[in-house]
């Protein structure tokens, strides 16, 4: 197995152009000599020497949709539930809904729905009321004795 040398120097420093023409790079910086492009504050970004730019040839297709439902879903994985108990912000024996998560600031008082992830791992057994919850989280809840109840 090899290992990266770092006896010598390992970063390049950056060519100071315009310094002599000793230097390689002097005079005209390696801009060559007139035009446009030897000035500064010049940008041709797009330009293509007057030939149509592709930005203009190819046409305008689709648009943004607004995905308002996507927001409107709360996320909340166990291992937070977990540290929230861990912490006495939440009590094990209460019912975890979004009622209560949104009471105690938990998650956006805009939500609308409950998604249970399974990240993590719980040890206590609580008893959760979502909208919606990942497979993982199932068989995590069932290992603590834990209970979900899914909301039509």
């Amino acid at each position: 197995m090899s290992t990266l040398n770092t006896t010598g120097k390992v970063t390049k420093s950056k060519l100071r152009v315009g310094r002599g023409i000793g230097s390689g790079k002097g005079k005209t910086s390696g801009r060559g000599v007139k035009g446009q492009k030897s000035r500064s504050g010049v940008a041709i970004k797009a330009f293509e020497g007057g030939q149509m730019p592709l930005y203009r040839r190819l046409p305008k297709r689709g648009f943004n949709a607004i995905k308002r439902y996507q927001s409107s879903i709360a996320i909340m994985n166990l291992e937070k539930i977990q540290s929230y108990i861990n912490e006495k912000t939440i009590n094990a024996s209460d019912t975890i809904n979004i009622t209560l998560l949104k009471k105690l600031n938990l998650i956006n008082k805009n939500s609308e729905k409950l998604k249970i992830l399974g990240t993590g791992d719980i040890k206590d057994k609580i008893k959760i009321e979502a909208d919606l919850i990942s497979k993982s989280a199932v068989i995590k809840l069932e290992k603590a004795g834990g209970t979900i109840q899914l909301k039509k």
